[in-house]
């Protein structure tokens, strides 16, 4: 058994390192199963494999490091460093899109979503993919907000494939609208994040924002305008081929995807991935990859992706 005492610096707030309630701590004993972890005032004792061990002990002294420069240590930051990331605080203008809700800064808060910020100015196309959690939607949603209040397009336009709903929507009881917000309620919990109830509402009535699912888009041509195709590995080829020609004068369009969870029966081929080869070196087309340190929500989100890519599945 190899065992390393790491003595944190007197100026060191152990309420901060350690978190409420030793959240911090908990979350590293949690992440780190294998190995034992004791905390005491200004004493980490962590005893296990050497390796492993090693690298918690690096993981432990930035905490530290960072804990005394800024008085404060959430578990997002623990994850940040435990995933290889360094921890950035962005200054209030750094990397903010817009300011939501309540003054709420909506901030690109990883290396490729101020990817995507970089290449929504530089193209008219663009594709975000990657895992669930990671920020790609709502990072698109986000710019497509920042470009209506600015001016800079006339509305936004958001849609998804109804996959599960087939031609059955016609048998769903309710109006149009009661019938697809199930499938659209992801975009839905995005906006209402950065435009207020009231002027949402009013945007949703005088069609500034449209929400619709992709088969509704055939036949229009979208201009000034955001559009945003979300779920886009559960189109087929035609599906796609169709969205994407519906691009108009004075519009930038984002298509939004997670290969790994495509809905579609075996025998079709996603439009997604069929897109991303064919478009592949189109210019004016940015593709921008997400990845697992890119997840942003909770740390669970990141634990079952990795399982489930471990499973090969």
């Amino acid at each position: 058994m190899f065992e390393k005492i790491i003595e944190l610096p007197d100026s060191l707030d152990t309420v901060v390192f350690y978190g409420v309630n030793n959240s911090n701590m908990r979350l590293l004993k949690d992440l780190h199963p294998s190995m034992k972890i004791v905390a005491r005032g200004h004493t980490v004792k962590i005893s296990g494999a050497e390796e492993p061990v090693l690298q918690l002990l690096s993981v432990v002294e930035k905490l530290a490091d960072y804990a005394v420069k800024t008085n404060t240590l959430t578990e997002e930051h623990v994850m940040e460093v435990i995933k290889g990331n360094e921890i950035v605080e962005p200054s209030p203008n750094e990397h903010l899109i817009l300011h939501g809700v309540g003054g709420k800064s909506i901030i690109a808060r990883t290396a490729n979503q101020r990817r995507l910020v970089k290449a929504f100015g530089e193209n008219d196309l663009m594709f975000a993919i990657g895992p669930a959690g990671s920020g790609k939607t709502y990072t698109a949603i986000a710019l497509a907000v920042k470009a209506l209040k600015n001016k800079e397009v006339r509305r936004i336009i958001l849609s998804r494939p109804a996959v599960e709903a087939g031609e059955k929507l016609g048998f769903l009881p309710g109006d149009m609208k009661e019938k697809i917000d199930p499938y659209l309620q992801p975009l839905y919990d995005a906006l209402q994040d950065m435009i207020p109830m009231s002027k949402l509402a009013d945007y949703m009535a005088n069609g500034t924002i449209q929400i619709a699912p992709l088969a509704f888009m055939r036949g229009r041509t979208l201009s000034d305008a955001v559009v945003i195709l979300d779920e886009a590995q559960n189109t087929t080829v035609p599906q796609i081929k169709m969205f994407l020609t519906r691009l108009g004068f004075g519009s930038k369009m984002i298509v939004t995807g997670d290969v790994t969870q495509i809905d579609l029966p075996i025998s079709q081929k996603s439009g997604l991935i069929d897109a991303l080869h064919v478009l592949n070196g189109v210019k004016g087309i940015a593709t921008v990859e997400f990845d697992r340190s890119d997840i942003v929500r909770h740390r669970l989100v990141l634990r079952i992706v990795e399982a489930y890519a471990g499973a090969g599945k």
